[in-house]
């Protein structure tokens, strides 16, 4: 499903998706509603917005400060702002690739 290689490997490690809802925000866009809850679990819609995202620099976005609803905007906008993998498991939330992030995410599933 993921078209995405690192999101791929990501859900191969967490038991290939199985018990997961997997959605292709590419495909099925997240709602407005989707993204307030990622950003209330959070603390922030900056934490979950992608800077490695190509168009962050192709539109200027680092040459400017940006606020939490400038943020909730672009991520709405523009699917690839959202910084990804997010996964949810039992209430808890996971955002990004990072290897510790995949980590914490395996040992919660594990738990």
């Amino acid at each position: 499903m993921a078209s995405c290689s690192t999101c791929a490997r990501i859900i191969k490690e967490l038991n290939n998706g199985e018990g997961f809802e997997l959605q292709n925000i590419k495909e099925e866009k997240m709602t407005a509603k989707q993204l307030e809850e990622m950003a209330e679990k959070t603390g922030s819609y900056e934490s979950l917005f992608s800077r490695r995202a190509m168009k962050f620099r192709g539109l200027g976005l680092h040459e400017k400060t940006l606020n939490e609803k400038d943020y909730k905007k672009l991520i709405l906008e523009e699917y690839t702002f959202l910084k990804r993998p997010v996964v949810w498991i039992d209430g808890e939330i996971f955002v990004g690739n990072s290897k510790k992030v995949v980590a914490a995410a395996v040992a919660k599933l594990g738990e």
